[in-house]
């Protein structure tokens, strides 16, 4: 009786030692968790229909702001600021109407990294989306311009959107 009763004891010993562990991994993990930089956005860009075209390249000011985590998304400018360095993620639907030219381009500190572009022969709504993952330092700006003779359509269902995340930090 006394073995089973010190076998039990050394056994509830590894498994009290096992709990602590544990314990200790999750709180490691939790505050590793809390000290990590956290950055998201979803915006739309405006209930007022038809945006452009115009005789100049315009900024796109996503007034609609759904979600900005971290407030690194300025709906005033229309620009998103990095946080920290990172690899950051982007995403952006467009939608046009009129017949014509519908687009976007994306810039980062003044580079200008994509252009997308869609040429409408009739009226009716058309979709373009697309993303782009990019490495980015604290500091550097990323967003979205409406070329000269383009133009969109948005409304209250929010047809154009531009959101983006911190995918890790480096």
């Amino acid at each position: 009786m006394e073995k089973k009763n010190a076998d039990l004891q050394t056994r509830m010993s590894s498994s009290e030692y096992e709990l602590l562990v544990s314990k200790s991994r999750i709180d490691q993990l939790e505050k590793e968790n809390t000290e990590k930089p956290k950055v998201a956005f979803y915006t739309a860009l405006t209930d007022a229909g038809y945006v452009g075209p115009y005789n100049t390249v315009t900024t796109l000011r996503y007034s609609k702001v759904f979600t900005n985590i971290g407030n690194a998304y300025n709906p005033a400018t229309g620009f998103f600021t990095a946080p920290v360095k990172g690899v950051y993620s982007f995403q952006f639907t467009m939608c046009g109407y009129k017949a014509g030219y519908m687009g976007v381009s994306v810039y980062k500190n003044n580079q200008h990294l994509m252009h997308n572009v869609e040429r409408k022969d009739e009226p009716g709504h058309e979709y373009l989306t697309n993303s782009v993952v990019l490495e980015l330092r604290a500091g550097d700006e990323i967003w979205l311009v409406l070329p000269h003779g383009h133009s969109l359509f948005d409304s209250g269902e929010n047809h154009n959107t531009f959101s983006g995340s911190l995918l890790f930090p480096l």
